[in-house]
């Protein structure tokens, strides 16, 4: 038998048979926070059916190529808070990895020019990955994707070809690399689920995100990093509706007679196991 003061405890050892201690918990913590909250804040049976029901339609509407669930975590800031919580000291800062990653991108030799059909400002982004200490790292791997220039990703885009703006490169003995690629654009996420259409529009909220390239630096020896580049003048930087902006990660194009704009930006990276 439970009651008020008794229930939490009795649900929190329900999980003690597990044998994943950190899973036991993660579990038990969540317990306690939620039933936290229900308490605080006196939650209704008709509230919490709500909240079940708003679960429902987050699932339904989601699939294969779109999970309405991350992008659920990304606008309460979740997807972030742990892109902060998990970054190295020191290095590059990491941003949030979004739902248009590929693991199987073309692998390209760098220097890589990415622009062919694509319409748009054409720009170059090139750096340095590098230790913290600054010396280059020969070894490392750039995965690289983005927008086309009408906001889109070529998943979601049957105009574009398949891996659009998009490939894997290593970076020179010298740890240079340079992209010939598109200005990306700002885009909305999405607007006809309900994440956008119960929570972030009644609230009020953007629902841009500025425009960015999306980088995975990943070196044997060093913790790999999931981030996003920004252009310094994006109007959308100060309302990201995923939190993803970062003072670290603006970069700024460069006027060059002649050429196209460059942007250079180093990724430091810092001493570790490599992760997958």
């Amino acid at each position: 038998m439970v009651d008020l003061g008794s229930l939490t405890g009795v649900v929190e050892r329900s999980f003690d048979g597990l044998e994943d201690s950190r899973r036991r918990q993660l579990l038990k913590d969540l317990v306690r926070t939620i039933h936290d909250f229900v308490v605080r804040n006196n939650i209704s049976h008709a509230e919490w059916r709500q909240s079940i029901e708003f679960l429902h339609r987050v699932g339904d509407i989601s699939n294969a190529s779109r999970s309405e669930f991350s992008l659920l975590s990304d606008v309460l800031g979740i997807s972030s808070l742990v892109d902060l919580i998990g970054a190295p000291p020191g290095a590059t800062p990491s941003s949030v990895l979004g739902p248009f990653h590929s693991a199987d991108s073309p692998w390209r030799d760098n220097p890589v020019d990415l622009v062919k059909q694509n319409t748009g400002e054409v720009v170059i982004l090139e750096g340095v990955v590098k230790t913290l200490s600054g010396s280059p790292i020969a070894d490392a791997t750039i995965d690289f994707w983005q927008n086309a220039d009408n906001g889109l990703y070529w998943q979601v885009d049957p105009s574009q070809p398949a891996d659009n703006l998009r490939c894997k490169l290593k970076v020179g003995k010298d740890g240079h690399f340079l992209i010939r690629t598109i200005r990306p654009k700002p885009y909305c996420i999405p607007t006809d689920g309900p994440v956008w259409k119960e929570l972030v529009e009644p609230a009020r909220r953007s629902a841009w995100r500025p425009g960015h390239f999306h980088v995975i630096v990943s070196a044997p020896g060093y913790q790999t990093i999931v981030t996003e580049i920004f252009g310094h003048d994006d109007p959308y930087l100060a309302t990201d509706a995923v939190f993803g902006v970062r003072e670290g990660l603006l970069g700024r194009y460069e006027a060059v007679d002649g050429e196209a704009p460059r942007m250079r930006f180093d990724f430091e990276l810092a001493r570790g196991a490599e992760e997958s």
